[in-house]
């Protein structure tokens, strides 16, 4: 059995709002993205499940396949205020739909909260699976983009 899922989990001092803010912002995901593919964003702040906004990539920081600069629609596909967010990409570019989802589950704790970052690519196609480029990103980048994320909304003390 292969593995289609990674998990990483930081506790992080600030609380669930605070980091939930940078989740939810288009502009939040560039901020604390590690991997380096992500350039801009375009969009307001997601409330629901449905509600999209546009990444400007450069899949160049990865090196692995000449795509170049392209955009993705990041569609939220679960949303629990402060607590859980999950989202996959589109683009007219890809079909069909890859299914990869990224999310995180925040839960308060007594040094503030701790955050799970996922990275789910089970439900991908067949097409993609046999592509052999998932995981695009390595469960290092997940580990990396938590650090970002804490030094980003971790007061000093």
């Amino acid at each position: 059995m292969s593995i289609e899922r990674f998990e990483v989990q930081r506790r992080i001092a600030a609380p669930p709002a605070t980091i939930f803010a940078i989740l939810s912002s288009p502009a939040g995901h560039v901020t604390i993205d590690s991997s380096g593919m992500l350039q801009s964003a375009e969009g307001q702040p997601v409330e629901a499940v449905g509600d999209t906004f546009v990444v400007h990539m450069d899949r160049e920081a990865l090196n692995d396949i000449p795509l170049g600069r392209y955009e993705v629609t990041v569609l939220i596909t679960r949303f629990e205020s402060n607590a859980h967010i999950e989202w996959t990409v589109t683009s007219p570019r890809i079909d069909p739909p890859i299914r990869h989802l990224y999310g995180y589950l925040l839960r308060p704790d007594v040094d503030g909260t701790l955050v799970t970052a996922y990275y789910d690519w089970s439900q991908i196609t067949e097409q993609f699976r046999k592509s052999g480029i998932f995981p695009v990103v390595p469960e290092a980048t997940l580990r990396a983009t938590l650090g970002i994320l804490a030094r980003t909304v971790e007061q000093p003390r």
